[in-house]
């Protein structure tokens, strides 16, 4: 296990690359799924609450008294199985793009201000590099925080609205405060959008025929977001 006092700039721009179809996704989610107690049976990959009953990975745990992160695809007791299988890939991402905190087994997070944040970085950004529908991160014991994927067609995906388009982004921009172009960019890729770049603008092609027009200032920061009708 390594110690982390901070993440490195490869794993935050990758992060920062989902932080707005993220959010908007992890809205999608929490408006999914019923209220109500859940149970995971983690051989058969299958969550259950308020009668719903999903196909799960298991993401990574968190744990409360030593401030620790592990990844699901480094479990002793999970490792290899199908419980886990999509959480490999993560590791294969990060190994492939130079990205350590995705190939650490395991992460000591006690050396950040909010080591519990730190957690939910990891969680997020390892949702975004599956392409995952979002996460669910539970209480699993008295100092254990477990973090699902869910891995079934059945959770609705977040799609493009040109109404709800500024504040996505302006969200996502928010969440690291690093490169809101990056944000965008991310955004528009992950919804496989058609855009053009003019200076400190893009434009992308939305669905229906509209156009989105955001601009940026001299501070890599959303200056502007404006959608055109038809």
């Amino acid at each position: 296990m390594i110690m982390m006092t901070e993440f490195s700039d490869a794993f935050l721009q990758e992060a920062e690359r989902h932080a707005a179809w993220g959010a908007a996704q992890l809205d999608t989610l929490t408006g999914f799924i019923p209220e109500g107690p859940w149970t995971a049976d983690l051989p058969a990959c299958l969550y259950r609450q308020g009668g719903l009953e999903l196909r799960i990975a298991v993401l990574g745990t968190y744990d409360l008294d030593e401030q620790s992160w592990m990844w699901g695809w480094a479990n002793p007791g999970l490792r290899g199985t199908e419980a886990v299988a999509l959480t490999a890939a993560i590791e294969r991402y990060g190994r492939e793009n130079g990205i350590r905190e995705f190939t650490e087994e395991a992460l000591d997070l006690s050396g950040f201000d909010d080591p519990r944040r730190a957690a939910e970085t990891l969680a997020f950004a390892g949702m975004g590099v599956a392409e995952a529908p979002g996460y669910l991160g539970l209480q699993a014991g008295p100092g254990t925080q477990v973090y699902f994927l869910p891995d079934d067609p059945q959770v609705p995906r977040a799609t493009v609205d040109a109404v709800a388009l500024p504040r996505e982004l302006l969200t996502g921009a928010g969440l690291f405060g690093r490169s809101a172009r990056r944000v965008v960019s991310g955004y528009l890729d992950h919804h496989g959008l058609p855009v053009r770049e003019e200076g400190d603008r893009m434009l992308a092609q939305l669905p229906g025929g509209s156009t989105a027009e955001i601009e940026f200032d001299a501070s890599d920061r959303i200056a502007g977001v404006r959608v055109s009708a038809v």
